[in-house]
């Protein structure tokens, strides 16, 4: 099968591991204590989220003034932007702790 034709998947990935490889990028393996740690900090930030989402859909429902509507949804914008960012600081440090070993 090697010697067939290849998917787009595949040329994709030669491709990048050439380019890496050109550039001298190291694959970093994370431990599993690594892995379960990062998926703890996704688990919390996805019930942080929910979290959000359910009460700003509650005051959805009661506010009926509609300048106070947006500013309720750029808040809550905000805050998954927020969210987002601190979740991927945190991972970004557990991966980088592979790196400095």
């Amino acid at each position: 099968m090697a010697d067939g034709p290849k998917s787009a998947y595949e040329l994709a990935m030669e491709r990048l591991k050439k380019k890496d490889a050109e550039t001298g990028a190291v694959e970093q393996k994370l431990t599993d204590a690594q892995k379960a740690a990062i998926a703890e900090v996704r688990s919390i930030y996805e019930a942080r989220v929910a979290e959000r989402q359910i009460l700003h859909r509650d005051k959805q429902l009661t506010t009926v003034d509609p300048m106070e509507a947006i500013k309720m949804e750029e808040d809550y914008r905000r805050d998954l932007e927020r969210y987002a960012d601190d979740r991927d600081a945190k991972i970004r440090k557990i991966r980088e702790e592979t790196a400095s070993r």
